[in-house]
């Protein structure tokens, strides 16, 4: 078998545009596609369930949604829906910034070389959806411009949903590189709506976020992770960041970014990292985000002549054409530019066809989206609820038509992944593996970060 990394002949080295990850890597991304998986069964079915019981009963959801409970002393007296978009979606950012930190030491990003295709995918993803909603706004004088960026955003819960059901064979290669413009996407995402999405900026409480974050920080370094000690610093942390006037879930990041993650093939070491992922994981794709979901994604419809309204305001055509054309346009047009400019070739098994697969899988927005509509224009009536509307019907199109490109080429992947499963020497690791990490012949730090 020909080293993937050179030529049939041998001559001279190839770059590799999606090359396939290292045995410890895709171990590492099966895990959390697992979980996110079932998360996104789970955060389609609330959706299921907060669209028919807006529909059905208005009058009692948006009771629920509107129910307020918390300390008003400490101006937390926020309502459920509140809660869920500042609060859980913290747990959810946490988790994005603990898998950002490993693809920084441990992942796809820990190289430059290898972390500029998806990181300037990632930022094509967000640029080109924000040109086309600008572009359908621009003359719109009652604050449409406000929304830019909310169809600029991947939810990888929702898209790992589709997968699981038309896209189970996806390769290596192009599930680590979906799985890694998600997680930039996300921090990506959390900055915009830190930069452009917070008010009235109130730096005591910014500076008072510093000291738990750090005591967090020194904690973990030191591997004491009693939940009487970290859990306080945590909600301490959340809490000055909320009445900092910088979004919450900006606190979330911060904490994911001082958990210490070990390198790979580092071992007798307790892995921090790992610990933390394997409690809040599951919390996160199966209550957090499933539960946010189904306080923001309950809207009235309203029959199809109310649907047809909605869709002709510019905020809702910008969202939709934004997720579905954009998002896919965006990611594999500078993909495709990467690829061509740094020499990198595809690996032959695999065609531009599966990059438009996944970049159009990238235009599922929902999540993120419907957070950065909440921010933009509230949470219900006017165009808080277009907006609802819209996200779910750019997503729900972005998933169908990727679900199309994906069938038509699982044939071909299940090839791939056949080929790659075989170990020959039984001795647990596929072959490929093996010999992508001898042709390297890249050590492992013996230290984490």
């Amino acid at each position: 078998m020909p080293n993937p990394t050179q030529d049939t002949t041998g001559s001279r080295s190839v770059r590799r545009a999606l090359p396939r990850p290292s045995w410890l890597e895709i171990s590492h991304i099966n895990e959390v596609l697992r979980k996110e998986t079932v998360g996104g069964m789970l955060l389609v079915a609330a959706t299921a369930i907060a669209l028919l019981w807006a529909n059905l009963s208005p009058t009692t959801y948006g009771a629920l949604r509107d129910f307020h409970v918390g300390p008003a002393a400490l101006h937390l007296n926020l309502s459920l829906g509140h809660w869920a978009a500042d609060g859980l979606l913290a747990i959810f950012f946490f988790l994005a910034g603990l898998e950002l930190k490993h693809e920084f030491v441990a992942g796809s990003l820990k190289s430059p070389a290898k972390a500029a295709l998806p990181v300037a995918a990632a930022v094509g993803g967000m640029i080109v959806p924000a040109l086309l909603f600008t572009a359908f706004n621009l003359g719109d004088g009652q604050g449409a411009l406000a929304g830019w960026a909310i169809p600029t955003a991947t939810d990888i819960a929702f898209a790992l949903a589709v997968l699981a059901v038309v896209g189970t064979q996806l390769p290596a290669g192009l599930r680590t590189f979906l799985l890694t413009l998600a997680v930039v996407d996300d921090l990506l995402a959390i900055i915009v709506i830190a930069v452009f999405y917070s008010s009235d900026l109130q730096p005591l409480f910014l500076a008072a976020a510093a000291i738990p974050l750090a005591l967090f920080a020194v904690l973990v370094r030191r591997r004491i992770t009693h939940w009487w000690l970290l859990f306080p610093l945590a909600f301490a942390t959340w809490m000055s960041m909320h009445a900092s006037g910088i979004h919450a879930t900006v606190a979330g990041v911060l904490l994911g970014f001082t958990v210490p993650v070990l390198r790979e093939g580092v071992s007798g070491v307790r892995d921090i990292a790992h610990e933390f992922e394997h409690l809040w994981r599951p919390i996160s794709a199966g209550f957090a985000v499933p539960v946010f979901a189904f306080f923001a994604a309950g809207v009235t419809i309203g029959g199809a002549e109310a649907l047809g309204a909605a869709l002709t305001d510019t905020v809702a055509l910008g969202i939709v054409v934004g997720l579905v054309v954009g998002k896919s346009v965006g990611i594999l047009s500078t993909t495709w530019l990467m690829a061509r400019f740094t020499r990198a070739t595809l690996d032959p098994a695999l065609s531009w066809i599966d990059v438009l697969g996944v970049s159009v899988l990238g235009g599922i927005g929902f999540t993120v989206s419907l957070l950065i509509g909440d921010l933009a224009f509230g949470d219900s009536g006017g165009r808080g609820e277009v907006v609802k509307i819209a996200v779910l019907l750019g997503s729900l199109s972005a998933a169908g038509l990727a679900s199309v490109i994906l069938v038509l080429r699982n044939r071909v992947y299940r090839r791939i992944n056949e080929a790659d499963a075989v170990d020959a020497d039984h001795d647990g690791v596929p072959d490929v593996y093996e010999q992508d990490e001898e042709d390297s012949g890249s050590g492992t730090a013996d230290r984490f970060v």
